[in-house]
């Protein structure tokens, strides 16, 4: 059987993992990480052909993209230059010329 260890602040022996890495103790309400974990690793942003993106980096359509609310259509071959990388649904944001400000999905690019 896997015994926890003691609560390092107020050495209670009531200790639990909570399902996050972390270990809870219920008396004193202390949480320490869980030794042995391995960090999570780093997101990796790949083009539609598997590239690694990186901010910097520049990027051409590889489809019509339909805008949505303004109207008017990103054509395919439209180059972006110096992208940043973020989280969420749509990843890389970018200016492109014409267009301004926006957010596109990196499985409609290919790294130039």
């Amino acid at each position: 059987m896997h015994t926890l260890p003691p609560c390092p602040e107020c050495q209670s022996t009531l200790t639990y993992e909570d399902g996050s890495g972390q270990y809870v103790c219920p008396e004193c309400a202390h949480e320490w990480p869980v030794e042995g974990e391995a960090p999570e690793a780093a997101r990796v942003w790949r083009d539609a052909s598997g590239n690694i993106l990186q901010d910097g980096d520049s990027v051409t359509v590889i489809k019509d993209l339909k805008l949505k609310g303004g109207g008017g259509v990103v054509k395919q071959g439209t180059k972006v230059k110096n992208i940043r990388l973020v989280e969420g649904d749509h990843d890389i944001d970018c200016k492109i010329e014409g267009f301004g400000a926006m957010s596109l999905k990196s499985e409609f690019v290919r790294k130039n």
